[in-house]
C-alpha cells in the first residue's frame, strides 16, 4: 500500500476546500448553477464550466459554487443564482459563458449586479 505524501494531502485538502467552506461559513459568496434537465439542455454545463474556470484563474477560495435543479422557468434557462453576503441575491436568466464571465467579474468580484442580465433581485437567501 503506497504512503500518502504531503503534496497528496495538500491536493485531498485543495479539492474539497469549497465543501468545508460551506460547512463552516467561511465564504463571501454563493453560485447557484440551476442545473435541472431543462437548465442542461440550454447549456448550463457550458456555464458552470465558464464559471468555474474563472474562480480557478483568479485563483479565488471564499466564493461557494453549487448547483440546482430547475427554477421553475425552464424557458429562461440556463439560469445561476449569486448571493453575496449583506447583499440581496440576484437570478439571473439566459445565461451564456461570456455572459456569467461578465457577472463573475463585475458582481461576485466587483458586488455590481448586471443588471441587464437579472431576472430578479431579492426574495431568497441563505444567510
Amino acid at each position: 500500500m503506497t504512503r500518502l505524501t504531503i503534496e497528496d494531502l495538500l491536493k485531498i485538502k485543495e479539492k474539497h476546500q469549497a465543501e468545508f467552506n460551506l460547512r463552516e461559513g467561511g465564504y463571501r459568496a454563493k453560485v447557484t448553477v440551476h442545473m435541472g434537465t431543462c437548465g442542461i439542455a440550454a447549456g448550463a454545463r457550458a456555464v458552470m464550466t465558464a464559471l468555474m474556470d474563472e474562480i480557478s484563474n483568479a485563483g479565488i477560495k471564499d466564493v461557494i459554487v453549487t448547483t440546482s435543479g430547475c427554477a421553475g422557468l425552464c424557458a429562461r434557462e440556463p439560469m445561476a443564482t449569486v448571493e453575496i453576503i449583506n447583499q440581496p441575491p440576484v437570478k439571473y436568466c439566459d445565461l451564456n459563458e461570456e455572459q456569467i464571465k461578465q457577472i463573475f467579474k463585475e458582481h461576485i468580484m466587483a458586488g455590481t449586479p448586471v443588471e441587464k442580465y437579472v431576472l430578479v433581485a431579492g426574495c431568497e437567501t441563505t444567510y
